[in-house]
């Protein structure tokens, strides 16, 4: 009893170290961007933000300002306005995009995992071959075929995550369906359902949300590979691969805004979901080796 209880105490201490520092930061970070992203439609509803497609009331390429904090760009939009309407887009992207893949890649590998033979060979090939393609590179032809568009863009990169959530489900899913527990369900009666609704989902579902964190820092970056080279999202949407790929001209000549806000927004964002997954792994970690008893 003993032994137990202080397996409990130890599994409710905060764990300490970098990783748990990295992960607070990053997850301050991350809902500063939601809050960013929830506020930012409001303050421009209420004028308080100028319109980040609206260019003809303003000089091109002005210095920041009072009027303008962040300066303006080549067709004379607020700089500001469009790095914060940025990151609501760019949530919306991700936040879809690994939405999809969730509920596509999750399901596939636990009945890849659990039913094996030929269902298992066929996914394992398909999902096999989509991995091996490189990423931004398999993104940009699906956002060729798509066109441009925000459910368009969303789509393109979850078929590029969906394999890397098949292959981890379907490995945990194909190890725990030989456990005791599992095979007592089955003798008793349970069906391959009811299986796979309460002892498989609930076993692999606890990895799931450090892949997916540190997949959401890199759909951001290919989110902004795609604006950067002109197959993201249209014009008239804020995205800051877009913005950077438009200032990139203008940065030799001494204009460093239109360059430096949005990819300093990017920066943060990525750095802050990257911290998040490095605290979850933890995190994870130390409640596993607590609940199964660590050494003293």
């Amino acid at each position: 009893m003993e032994v137990f209880l202080g397996d409990l105490s130890a599994f409710k201490r905060p764990r300490k170290g970098l990783a748990g520092q990295m992960g607070r930061w990053g997850l301050v970070l991350v809902l500063a961007y939601a809050a960013v992203a929830l506020a930012t439609p409001l303050l421009l509803q209420a004028g308080w933000l100028g319109d980040p497609n609206n260019g003809l009331d303003s000089p091109i390429y002005a210095p920041p300002s009072l009027a303008h904090w962040c300066g303006t760009d080549r067709l004379g939009r607020d700089v500001c306005s469009r790095t914060l309407a940025g990151s609501g887009v760019a949530l919306q992207v991700v936040v879809f995009a690994l939405g999809l893949a969730l509920v596509i890649g999750v399901p596939l590998g636990m009945l890849s995992g659990y039913l094996g033979g030929a269902v298992d060979r066929l996914l394992v090939l398909l999902m096999d071959t989509l991995y091996t393609l490189p990423v931004l590179l398999l993104s940009l032809v699906l956002a060729f075929l798509l066109g441009k568009g925000l459910p368009n863009a969303a789509a393109a990169l979850c078929v590029v995550y969906v394999p890397q959530y098949f292959r981890v489900v379907r490995n945990q899913s194909a190890q725990i369906k030989a456990d005791l527990f599992v095979e007592a369900a089955r003798s008793l009666g349970a069906g391959p359902l009811w299986i796979l609704r309460h002892y498989l989902f609930r076993n692999v579902i606890t990895t799931v949300p450090v892949l997916l964190s540190l997949n959401a820092a890199d759909a951001v970056l290919v989110l902004g590979g795609l604006g950067f080279l002109g197959l993201g999202l249209p014009e008239s949407v804020p995205e800051w691969g877009s913005d950077l790929q438009q200032a990139l001209g203008a940065v030799p000549t001494g204009i460093w805004w239109t360059a430096l806000y949005p990819g300093l927004a990017m920066f943060i964002l990525v750095l802050g979901l990257s911290f998040l997954g490095e605290g979850l792994e933890d995190w994870l970690s130390g409640a596993s080796s607590d609940v199964h008893g660590s050494p003293r």
